[in-house]
């Protein structure tokens, strides 16, 4: 049996429901994300498995244990907030060794406990310091060592690094994974930063409009996205509207060109109407042994990226973006100019919306 169990969980506030037949087990020691836009749901479930919320529906097991109707500080749960909320008036060592003393600890205890937890996040130098005298970074990672103090059965993150600028965000992020690891603890992290879920995640939960579209590993929700929603929300990609020509052989029109897809088409009748999905990634103007698919198409644009130079086709009624590498000697093609893009056709993915 899964170490944390969510079964057929519901939220409704007031008329409007928040949160639909949401279901999910998470091993021990497993990360997850919760990766969505606002409003998603994510922050609702979190915020149920720690007990702030109670569920209008479902029920939520930790360790084979029904946690549905018990109050937070009964779950033996660590949580780490987007706000910090460390005592302004407590230096570090107090912040960390705040949850332990309110369990009534031994001092002795309390103490060799901080100092692991300080040196975990490498902040024991700084024990006597108080928040303000730290940056976001720092602070946070005392928010971590606070939550871990108390050896929670789960830790929660939510949103724990949007408040934090992006160098900092990215070192924080590998920490916080390292830490786990290390520890072994079951975690859920709730994030909208899809790099964030995707570079850190053992699982990741994409969700819309209070489901989950799509559960699993970082390079399934990348490569394999379930649902319209799941394709457009992570990474960029290329939607591109076909027509089924032949469902037996999963065959396609796509800007004038028969093309046979790895996708069943089984579904479908000849003539339907399908969206398929090709990543800027996967698609060059370079023809190479593994592209077995060229079709004709004008340059609308090409934005430079930095390592990448993204460049925008228009083929047939479609617009189609692929990428190039950033090249000193080489000119990105110019608006108008006619072109020949090269991909394999296993690398089109039939959406289902």
């Amino acid at each position: 049996m899964s170490f944390l169990d969510l079964s057929a969980i519901q939220k409704s506030f007031g008329p409007v429901q928040v949160v639909h037949d949401f279901n999910m087990s998470i091993e021990k020691g497993e990360f997850v994300s919760f990766l969505g836009p606002s409003g998603c749901g994510k922050t609702t479930v979190l915020r149920m498995i720690a007990g702030f919320e109670t569920p209008s529906a479902g029920t939520i097991r930790i360790n084979n244990v029904d946690q549905t109707s018990l109050k937070p500080n009964q779950r033996n749960i660590g949580m780490v907030f987007q706000a910090y909320a460390l005592f302004p008036n407590m230096t570090v060592f107090e912040n960390v060794a705040f949850g332990l003393k309110v369990a009534g600890k031994p001092r002795a205890e309390i103490e060799a406990r901080v100092r692991e937890m300080l040196s975990l996040i490498r902040l024991d130098h700084l024990a006597s310091r108080y928040p303000y005298q730290m940056s976001g970074g720092q602070q946070q990672r005392v928010a971590l060592a606070r939550a871990l103090a108390v050896k929670p059965q789960v830790l929660l993150l939510d949103e724990p690094l949007s408040a934090l600028d992006a160098k900092i965000r990215v070192s924080l992020r590998e920490e916080i994974r390292a830490i786990q690891r290390q520890l072994g603890i079951t975690t859920v992290f709730v994030t909208h930063d899809q790099e964030e879920a995707l570079s850190i995640s053992d699982r990741i939960v994409v969700m819309n409009a209070g489901r989950a579209d799509q559960i699993g590993t970082p390079s399934e929700i990348y490569n394999k996205p379930a649902t319209r929603f799941v394709a457009s929300f992570v990474g960029t990609l290329n939607l591109i509207d076909a027509e089924v020509e032949d469902p037996a052989t999963n065959r396609i029109r796509l800007g004038g060109h028969s093309i046979a897809i790895r996708d069943s088409l089984a579904t479908h009748k000849a003539g339907d109407r399908i969206a398929v999905a090709l990543r800027p990634e996967a698609a060059s103007l370079n023809p190479s042994s593994r592209a077995d698919t060229q079709i004709p198409g004008e340059v609308i644009s090409s934005s430079f990226l930095g390592s990448v130079i993204r460049t925008r086709l228009k083929v047939g009624g479609n617009e189609i973006s692929f990428d190039m590498f950033n090249d000193p000697g080489l000119t990105p093609p110019a608006p108008g100019e006619q072109v020949t893009l090269h991909f394999a056709a296993r690398d089109l993915l039939a959406i289902r919306d």
